[in-house]
């Protein structure tokens, strides 16, 4: 049976209320404010709880548990262990320091995926791959590798950021250039993702198979069409190809732009 607005359980009191409140603002807060404070907060969880309910059992209806059904949280137990076998001098940790170092980590988290993200869109791939962490920790000062290890990366990530031949260079703005121009219509961000990732599995595909070719007794023919095959993918006329079928895909279907669902129906390997 729902419970009424704070009846069962005591409320907050006012001071706590104040002293929380005192956290966003240097003004003083009268009592009034303050017990005014405490009701609309009361409130506030009576119209969340239902709402979190809902939404909890809607992911798992054999759940008993309430939990934040909008985001995936740090272990809190977890948390609060590692916590308290880090303290020197306090014996416990409690729930409003276990929150807090949680929230603290996810931040740390999120920061870390951040820069990792921004070297992987600058290495021209859309997966986040050992080394872009490694770029983004020692661009973070959180590793411990020498400034000659670290300028060796810095070469290294260069290299690879020009990947048109001729054709210019392969990075999320150009896709969507291409897409209007060559299939004159947009392309979602997921669909993008997509041909970036196609488009790097059809290149290693092609490089294991040149290599193959090239051994000796290798068939010249098919080495000469891999080569051509990989000329193609640099100068980008594979992906105007890509982008053109699929933009004929996605009119016949009554869309307005290109999207994941025409990009994965394409075989990457058709002429």
């Amino acid at each position: 049976m729902p419970h009424a607005l704070c009846m069962a359980a005591k409320p907050y009191s006012s001071g706590h209320i104040g002293a929380v409140a005192s956290n966003y603002t240097d003004m003083r807060l009268s009592g009034a404010v303050k017990e005014k404070l405490v009701e609309l907060m009361c409130q506030e969880i009576a119209r969340l709880v239902p709402q979190m309910e809902s939404e909890t059992l809607a992911q798992d209806p054999e759940r008993k548990t309430l939990d934040d059904p909008e985001r995936t949280r740090l272990n809190y137990n977890r948390t609060r262990e590692l916590m308290i076998e880090r303290l020197s001098n306090i014996e416990s940790v409690g729930s409003a320091a276990v929150q807090a170092g949680i929230e603290h980590v996810e931040r740390h988290l999120a920061k870390i995926i951040k820069h990792s993200e921004a070297a992987a869109e600058k290495d021209r791939v859309a997966t986040i791959k050992p080394r872009h962490l490694e770029i983004a920790i020692s661009g973070m000062g959180l590793g411990e590798e020498s400034e000659e290890e670290l300028e060796e990366d810095t070469i290294e990530e260069s290299e690879t950021l020009v990947v048109g031949q001729g054709g210019g260079i392969l990075t999320r703005s150009s896709l969507m250039s291409l897409a209007r121009t060559h299939a004159k219509m947009s392309v979602t961000d997921d669909a993008i993702e997509e041909l970036l990732d196609t488009y790097y599995m059809v290149v290693e595909k092609l490089e294991g198979d040149i290599r193959r070719h090239a051994q000796l007794g290798g068939n010249p023919v098919q080495f000469i069409e891999s080569i051509n095959r990989m000329r193609t993918l640099m100068s980008l006329g594979w992906m105007r190809a890509m982008l053109t079928k699929a933009a004929t895909n996605a009119r016949e279907r009554g869309y307005k732009r290109i999207d994941i669902e025409q990009i994965v129906n394409i075989d990457p390997f058709d002429e």
